[in-house]
This record gives C-alpha cells, structure tokens and sequence, in this order.
C-alpha cells in the first residue's frame, strides 16, 4: 500500500461572498498547501459566483445568502472526507502541517468529536477572548477538553457531524458552534482545544454585522429551547439578560438585543432535541455549565 493512500482524508470548506479580494486567495494558498493528508475543498458561494477560486477546486453557486452555518451544511454534503475542516476565508494556515496536526489529536482519543486549533491575530499576536472556547479564556495557551468550539476554524469527525446533523442552518450568524457543540457533546462526544496548533485570523469585531446584537439575541434563546432540559432554559435566559443589562451601555445596541431575544421567543425553527442530565453533568465538570 502507497503512502499517499493512508493518508487520513479532510473534506474542507470555505465560504465565501467575494467581499475579500485579497484575504481570500491568500487563505486558499495555504489551505491548498497542505501536506500529509488528502484534502477534497470545495468553496461554497453564499449568495454569488465564487470567483478567484484556485484551478481545480469545486465550487457551489447559492442563488441567496443562506446564513453561516446552512452554507457550511452545504459546503460539508459536497466534500469527501473522514474529517471535515470548516475555514474562513480570511484566515490562514501558516505552515504545510496544520490540517495534519489537528488530524493527530483525533488518533488516541476515538470519542473525540472536533478539534480547535489556536486562532491568533498575525500581526498583534492576540489571541481574542471569544476564539478560546473555555469561560476562563485569559491563558490562550492551556489546552484541554472544552464544550464549545469558535466555528470559523475547526475540524470536525466526519461521522460525529453526521450523526447530529450538522450546523444548526437556521441560526445564520452566531451561536451555531455552541450548538454543534453541545449535540456532539450529547451524543457520546467530546472537543478539544490545542493551543500548540496556531491558526492566523484577524482580530475583527463580530459587532461589524449590523444584525449582530439582533441575532446574538435571537439565536441564544433558540439554543436554550433547542438544546437544554426545560428546567435550565429560564436559568439560561436569566444569565443572559443580567449579563447584557450589565456590559451594554449602547441603548441602540440594548434595543436590538431585546428586540432579538423577544424574537428568539416569538419564533422557533425547532428541533427540540433536549440534552440529557448526564450531559449536563459533563459539561459542568468539564468547566462550562450549559447555563452560560
């Protein structure tokens, strides 16, 4: 047998709006450089024609922008792979070994469902808060097993993504890898996060999207009624109102954000498929109670 053919597969997918000219091409330079696996990309247009897109990679046409994660859900049904690698398309791969490395983390731990590379600023060197998937986030560097994930770069087992269905499609901006999370988590699963792996993204604000504060809102109500026992939902919301009512000072951004959450009640794309206690209990042990 070849080594080439022992090579472990990776299915990645980037998506993209032709809004990153020159982020965009720079990032699939180092996504097509990979060495060590076999690699299957197929660039996903969120409402366009993907264009700069390399020689050789496939590419998805969606006649509207159906949101992050539902572009993604697409993106992984249109790759072959036992993992599959979900990569923004201003980000880079700063050497030829990353998808390899982060393939490695999964070999001695078989119930390991999705590994998160450490996501740093290229020029600061900052490693922001939210791209470390821990509550206690001002160490960067410590690894370990964590239960949620940033989604604009991680590796996921092909089969654990399967099994639960993938993105939750309706959220389209926001919440979607604590969801992945916690059903991966539910279904036997665990995550980790591995610091040693460094993976460059700018440090942008997620504020920019001007339905940010609206749906941030909007998708943290439909995680608690989609995902948590009845008894934890109103422990969840609580958490999140007093937390906003205390780190908000915009009344713009307040108005949006209750505006959202009034949405998230109003409305519900569902399934309700409620974790079960045992899970609560990991996620707890494993440092983040499901109601933060």
């Amino acid at each position: 047998m070849s080594e080439r053919s022992v090579r472990p597969s990776v299915g990645a997918v980037v998506l993209t709006m032709n809004d990153r000219v020159e982020e965009f091409p720079a990032a699939m330079r180092s996504l097509l450089g990979q060495e060590g696996v076999e690699l299957d990309v197929v660039v996903v247009g969120n409402g366009c024609v993907p264009a700069l897109v390399p020689d050789g990679v496939r590419t998805v046409e969606l006649a509207e922008n159906v949101g992050i994660p539902e572009g993604r859900n697409v993106g992984a049904s249109n790759v072959k792979g036992d993992y599959l690698f979900f990569f923004d398309n201003d980000a880079v791969l700063p050497t030829t070994d990353v998808l390899a490395r982060l393939v490695a983390q999964f070999a001695a731990e078989p119930s390991l469902a999705y590994v998160q590379p450490r996501i740093r600023d290229p020029r600061s060197g900052v490693t922001l808060r939210r791209w470390v998937p821990r509550l206690r986030a001002s160490d960067p560097d410590r690894g370990g097993t964590v239960t949620v994930m940033a989604e604009g770069v991680v590796m996921v087992r092909r089969d654990a993504f399967d099994q639960v269905g993938g993105w939750p499609g309706d959220f389209f901006l926001f919440h979607e890898g604590v969801d992945l999370a916690w059903r991966l988590w539910d279904n036997g699963r665990t995550g980790a996060y591995a610091p040693r792996i460094v993976v460059h993204h700018p440090a942008t604000d997620p504020a920019r999207h001007t339905l940010f504060y609206r749906l941030n809102a909007r998708n943290r109500v439909w995680l608690a009624r989609r995902n948590l026992p009845a008894l934890l939902i109103p422990l969840n919301l609580a958490t999140w109102i007093v937390l906003t009512l205390t780190r908000f000072r915009d009344p713009s951004a307040l108005r949006a954000s209750l505006t959202g959450f009034t949405e998230g009640l109003r409305t519900f794309p569902g399934p309700r498929t409620p974790m079960r206690w045992t899970t609560v209990r990991k996620l707890t042990r494993a440092g983040r109670p499901p109601i933060f």
